[in-house]
């Protein structure tokens, strides 16, 4: 007898691993912890250490990463770094994630290399992690709510900006932005859940326009540092008017 419509989706939803294959270190929880790697990995230039240090980095400097902490706090969702992030060892192909099952922000040690890296994942995981705490994002069986997210961090975060692309050797003109969010969000859909290309891109071309131009929590499409700073102060400024009210 075939399968039923149900028993398909289970099976389906079975073999999903929504991308925590290339965390390996929360892959699996209930495998043992790791054993100590020696003096080296405990010394203050490791790869954890650097990570940690580059978070708080970012978190105290960054004026993307300032407004979305503010922004999560104002929502009833602060942050707590020692809760909220998770610095570890990833596969070579990603530099961070969200996991919403635990409502923490993974940042990949082993492939964040520069402050100016950690603080665009730091900011594009954030924005993941303000439509956790906004939109009460389906996360696992939603892809338009996926989609829609993907896009939102790929146009908010800096990831598309002109200096990022000029970085990657690519150059374009009107609707470059549209078309590098159009493809950084397709390939973390493509990167977590298991839908062929076709799936991916109805999905995406579904929400892009709306998503694309929701630039929440900011008050304007942030083009460079100064436009997060007077979004920073701007939203900064309506806490305190609304708090006065």
């Amino acid at each position: 007898m075939d399968q039923t419509k149900q028993e398909q989706e289970e099976q389906q939803q079975e073999e999903e691993d929504y991308g925590y294959r290339l965390f390996p270190e929360r892959n699996d929880p209930a495998a043992p912890p790791a054993p100590p790697k020696g003096f080296l990995r405990t010394s203050l230039f490791t790869f954890n250490h650097r990570c940690m240090f580059m978070l708080h980095q970012a978190m105290e400097t960054s004026p993307y990463a300032k407004l979305l902490l503010t922004a999560m706090k104002s929502s009833g969702c602060a942050v707590n770094k020692d809760r909220h992030f998770s610095c570890e060892d990833c596969d070579s192909t990603v530099s961070g994630g969200f996991d919403a099952t635990s409502s923490q922000i993974v940042l990949c040690q082993n492939n964040i290399r520069r402050q100016g890296h950690m603080n665009r994942v730091v900011t594009h995981e954030l924005i993941h992690a303000f439509d956790h705490c906004r939109a009460h994002v389906d996360w696992f069986n939603n892809h338009r709510h996926l989609a829609c997210s993907e896009i939102r961090a790929a146009n908010l975060s800096g990831d598309c900006s002109i200096g990022s692309e000029l970085k990657r050797f690519n150059f374009g003109l009107k609707g470059h932005r549209q078309e590098c969010v159009r493809d950084r969000a397709l390939r973390s859909i493509l990167a977590v859940r298991s839908v062929s290309r076709e799936e991916a891109v109805k999905v995406v071309d579904e929400v892009f326009d709306v998503c694309f131009s929701d630039h929440a929590p900011f008050d304007r499409l942030p083009h460079t540092k100064k436009d997060a700073k007077f979004a920073t102060r701007h939203h900064e400024s309506r806490d305190r008017y609304e708090a006065n009210l």
